[in-house]
Parts: C-alpha cells; sequence; structure tokens
C-alpha cells in the first residue's frame, strides 16, 4: 500500500482554480482596456460630437463662472451631457483612453487640441458610452459624456470575441482542472462497484487530501472484508469436513439396525442433515468461488440433470435443442438448475426444463404444476433462509436457500433470474443469460 503524500486539500485546489481563472480574467481585461485606444466611429459621429464639443466650449467661456452650471444643463442633449467645473473632474481608475477616436474629431475641429481634450471609454459593457473633457480658457473645465452609444463603434465584433473567448477558455480551464481533482473519486466508485460484487480493486493514493485519506480508509475496509471473508471461507470448509465425518459414521451404523423403518427413518434424517449442511456451505462460501468461465454445453447439461432426477422416479422432461455451447461457469450453473429442478419436485408432479435461445439470450426454464406463490412474496422467496410453506406445502429440507443460491450464480454469470405463476397453474422459473 503506497503511504499517503501531503497533497494541497480540495477546497485548497478549487480555490486555486478559482484564483487562476480571475488572473486570467485580469489579463484579458487588461489587453482589452489597452486596445480600446484603437477604438473609432464613423466619421459623422466624429463630426457631430466635434460640433457640440466646440459651440459648448465656446458660449461656456463667454459666460462668466457662476452663469456657467446652469448653462451647461441647457446645453445637455438627449444625447450629450455637459457639466462645468472649476477644477479638473475626476477621472475613473481604470478606463482606456481613446486615442483614435480623439485624433477622429480633432480633425474636424483642431482647436479642440489647444484645450487639452482627452476622451475615455466610460462604461465598457455592452452598450460603451463615451466621455471626456476639456479646459476653457481661464482654466477651468468642461466635461461631457454621450448618453446613447455612439452608432458605428467599432467595438461590437471584437468585444464579444474578447468577452467570450476568455470565458469559454476559462470554463473549459476549469472544468478540466476540477475534473482532474476529482479523478481519484472516479477511480473510487469503480474499485467499489467491483468490490461490491465479490471482485477486488487497490485504489491508488492519490488526489487532494481529503480525496486520499477516504481512498486509503477505503483500501484498508477492503483488505479487513476480504480478510474476513477467508476467515469465514476457512472456518466453514473446516466446519464441513467436520459434520460430514459423523454424518458418514451415522449412515454406517445405521445400516446395522435391524427394523426396516427405524433405519430408513434414520437414514432420511442423515440425508436431510447432509441437504441441510450442502445449501449452508454452499450458501455462506459462494464469495470466493474460483470458477472461471469456460465453454460449455447447456443443453446437455439441462439434459442430464432432468435425465438424472427421471432416473429417481420423478417426472422430469427436457425441451430443447441437443447441443447449445455457451461460456459460463459450468459447476454454478449445474447446482442453480439443479436446485431449481429439486425446488419444482418438491412442489409439483409434473417437471419440464426447457432451453430456449435467440440471437442475445440464453433462457433456461423450469416449470412446475405445483401451487406457484403469491405474487407478492415473489421477492421475499430470493431471501435466504425463507420458506413459504403455505404457499407451497409440501415437506421440505434445508434451510430455505435454495433459490438465493440460484440467484446468486446467475447473478455471477450476469444474467437474471425470474420467477412466475404459469396461467395454467404452477411455478416457472427462468434463467436468462446474455450470450458472451
Amino acid at each position: 500500500m503506497s503511504r499517503l503524500r501531503p497533497s494541497p486539500g480540495l477546497i485548497g485546489r478549487l480555490i486555486a482554480i478559482l484564483l487562476l481563472t480571475m488572473l486570467v480574467e485580469f489579463g484579458i481585461s487588461t489587453l482589452f482596456y489597452e486596445r480600446a485606444s484603437q477604438f473609432s466611429v464613423r466619421d459623422d459621429e466624429a463630426r457631430r460630437l466635434a460640433e457640440h464639443l466646440v459651440i459648448a466650449e465656446r458660449l461656456l467661456g463667454e459666460r462668466a463662472p457662476p452663469e456657467r452650471p446652469s448653462l451647461a444643463a441647457e446645453l445637455t442633449t438627449d444625447r450629450y451631457l455637459v457639466r462645468w467645473s472649476p477644477a479638473p473632474p475626476q477621472t475613473p481608475a481604470i478606463a482606456p483612453s481613446l486615442d483614435g477616436m480623439r485624433r477622429q474629431v480633432l480633425a474636424w475641429e483642431p482647436g479642440l487640441s489647444e484645450n487639452a481634450m482627452t476622451l475615455w471609454l466610460a462604461s465598457p459593457g455592452r452598450r460603451p458610452m463615451i466621455a471626456g473633457m476639456l479646459r476653457l480658457p481661464d482654466g477651468s473645465w468642461m466635461a461631457f459624456q454621450t448618453l446613447h452609444a455612439l452608432d458605428g463603434l467599432n467595438l461590437g465584433a471584437e468585444r464579444v470575441l474578447l468577452a467570450l473567448i476568455p470565458a469559454l477558455g476559462l470554463m473549459l480551464v476549469g472544468g478540466l482542472l476540477v475534473r482532474l481533482a476529482l479523478k481519484p473519486l472516479q477511480s473510487l466508485a469503480v474499485a467499489a462497484d467491483r468490490v461490491g460484487h465479490g471482485g477486488e480493486a487497490q485504489v491508488p493514493e492519490q488526489g487532494p487530501r481529503e480525496v486520499a485519506t477516504v481512498i486509503r480508509a477505503f483500501n484498508r475496509m477492503q483488505a479487513r472484508i476480504h480478510q474476513l471473508i477467508a476467515n469465514r471461507t476457512q472456518a466453514l470448509a473446516a466446519v464441513g469436513h467436520d459434520f460430514r465425518t459423523p454424518l458418514a459414521r451415522l449412515r454406517l451404523r445405521a445400516e446395522g439396525v435391524a427394523d426396516d423403518a427405524t433405519r430408513t427413518a434414520i437414514e432420511a434424517d442423515i440425508a436431510e442433515m447432509e441437504a441441510m449442511t450442502d445449501s449452508l456451505l454452499a450458501y455462506l462460501g459462494g464469495e470466493n468461488d474460483p470458477e472461471a468461465p469456460i465453454a460449455s454445453d447447456i443443453a446437455i447439461l439441462c439434459a442430464t440433470l432432468a435425465d438424472d432426477a427421471s432416473d429417481r422416479g420423478y417426472d422430469v422432461a427436457y425441451e430443447g435443442p441437443v447441443h447449445l455451447e455457451a461460456k459460463v461457469r459450468p459447476l454454478g450453473l449445474k447446482r442453480a438448475v439443479s436446485n431449481l429442478i429439486d425446488n419444482a419436485i418438491h412442489h409439483g408432479n409434473r417437471i419440464v426444463v426447457r432451453v430456449i435461445e435467440d440471437r442475445q439470450t440464453i433462457t433456461i426454464a423450469v416449470e412446475d404444476d405445483g401451487p406457484g406463490l403469491p405474487e407478492d412474496r415473489m421477492a421475499d422467496v430470493l431471501q435466504p433462509f425463507v420458506r413459504l410453506e403455505s404457499a407451497r406445502p409440501r415437506d421440505t429440507v434445508g434451510f430455505g436457500l435454495g433459490l438465493p443460491i440460484v440467484a446468486r450464480a446467475v447473478e455471477r454469470e450476469g444474467g437474471e433470474l425470474r420467477l412466475g405463476n404459469r396461467p395454467e397453474g404452477g411455478l416457472k422459473a427462468e434463467i436468462v443469460l446474455k450470450r458472451r
């Protein structure tokens, strides 16, 4: 197990990603403001602005200072705002100067160059406004601003691109960084699913500190679980061996009993104990089944089990193809089909084992003519140690592990176990396997 290395926390990484996006956005904004000085307008807009500034500057310069604020208000139109101030107006801390537009205005009214006129972008939003100021002959100042976005201001396409490209880029980079930070969680989820299905998966202890801590705890928990399963399997093997030894001695001693009825009863009890032991060991020891899938003839397997039950005196018939090869775990599948046949024998008189194939699936169906099961209890019989004797009243042996063992074997094959009552009476159990 790799040693947990110090690593920035998840919160720290997310904060770093946010800081990075802020720095990139600041850089893009700075670049935009630097390039804003090259913005320009149509010549008629520059001329209209120049004419308004010349008239306003001349009228304000001719009036006495006390009259200038009211005159500035009168010079304000629905297009331009004009204000007078004895001191230079305060300009924004961050506002790109519009040198290209200033040259356009001075080209129409060169006299404005003597007034120290400056222009800047007042609102770098979707509808940019132009603001500026110029000095009057007596040293006071006239401030002005457009009240509407100037027609023909060459900001549209370039501003949209400058806004969208960094935004999309930041979203992409931020998403990739967050995904990279959380990638170990995806590996942990895959490993947890694999462990939940009986596998084993060691997850590298990497990623943010919180995630690495969770992975480390998961690996330790997984090791403890597998150790517990190994210990239980070993104990079950020992218990199974210890059980079978006295059962074998009992069977030998039963043969010496002179009374036939007593001997038959003892042998039946011994057979029931053996069946119970086998089913318990098969269910509790199933997690570490080392059997690997191999090419097997499912048709022969099912036909053989049906013939064996028929040889024991039960009415069991096989219907299906003569040969049908598939990649399965033969011992596990044989145990599952055998349990279904035994379950049908205990609760019905006539049993049919069918094998049906199509292009995607192989279905093994075991049908009986017994009493069936209540529809609302179909799921209950798949739980271990559950027996519905009220629905299927014949005497049975075991702990009620037959169908749970079938369900586990089918799950290991990646298939599905379906239970349903037949319209003509009886239970139909189907093992549906996907073709590999």
